[in-house]
């Protein structure tokens, strides 16, 4: 989201010395299990991003990137037709997935009939705080788009879960979530910031059942009600069982998968040091 903040300032909003804006918390930090799990599929592509009903389309690499490209998310985010609503929706989902709950990110724009939006997008997880005042790059992007990927649901419905990482933020160790939600639904990872944009997860095959039928398909698979076949979760690409393409979870460090790659013949070449694990009831 490089040019993110500064175009924001010109818009006419503020930021203190050390980068994060100058308002007060909204209310306090959330846990992964209250954030929002429903991204709209429509709002990973080009044209997408929405709160607790993250449609797989949001996925697509349109939304983030146009966010990236500096001058044309402001564009984006102030366009007030359907591709400016999936906009807001991604970014409102980005922001919640990079930053925590001291830092939040605020501008306006106007609808089609003349009124003024105030928008305020506060932070929940921390997974690349520095946002506020740098670019998002490398390990920040990785870790956002991974977030993203796993807060996607096909039904654009909100579904309670423990996403866990190897990272700070969301490393649950020692954490009661660990003895509630025992079912692991898979693993996401990937990268929609950079030059190859790409979203990946997968599945546990004997919980898939039970995912699905809590509503949580994008790494099981939503399945066609004609035609019985497996279809996509927007731009993310289910490639198998999590225990061909991540390395095991070891209990000791968070209950999460370390790394996972997209070529099990090829582990070192495409290894994610960033992916999320998700865990249901």
């Amino acid at each position: 989201m490089v040019g993110l903040i500064p175009l924001i300032v010109l818009a006419g909003t503020g930021c203190g010395e050390d980068g994060e804006w100058l308002e007060e918390p909204l209310g306090e930090a959330q846990s992964a299990l209250e954030a929002g799990n429903a991204l709209n599929p429509n709002a990973l592509n080009p044209n997408a991003l929405n709160p607790n009903a993250l449609n797989p389309n949001t996925l697509a690499v349109g939304a983030l990137s146009l966010i990236a490209l500096g001058s044309p998310a402001l564009t984006a985010i102030l366009d007030p037709g359907p591709n400016g609503a999936l906009s807001r929706e991604h970014l409102r989902y980005a922001v919640e997935c990079a930053l925590e709950s001291s830092q939040s990110f605020r501008f306006g724009w106007i609808d089609a009939s003349g009124v003024y939006h105030d928008e305020i997008y506060t932070g929940v997880l921390g997974l690349a705080r520095n946002w506020a005042w740098l670019p998002l790059e490398g390990e920040g992007q990785r870790w956002v788009s991974a977030c993203l990927a796993a807060r996607t649901n096909y039904y654009r419905v909100p579904v309670v879960l423990s996403s866990r990482g190897p990272t700070k933020a969301i490393n649950k160790q020692n954490s009661p979530e660990l003895s509630t939600f025992t079912r692991e639904e898979g693993a996401f990872w990937g990268n929609i910031y950079g030059s190859s944009p790409a979203l990946y997860s997968c599945h546990v095959t004997e919980n898939d059942a039970s995912s699905r039928a809590a509503l949580r398909d994008c790494a099981a698979g939503h399945i066609d009600e004609t035609t019985g076949s497996i279809q996509a979760c927007g731009a993310i690409q289910r490639l198998g069982p999590c225990d061909a393409y991540c390395n095991p979870i070891a209990p000791k460090n968070g209950i999460y998968h370390p790394s996972c790659f997209t070529d099990p013949a090829n582990r070192l070449a495409t290894m994610n040091l960033n992916p999320i694990t998700v865990f249901l009831e």
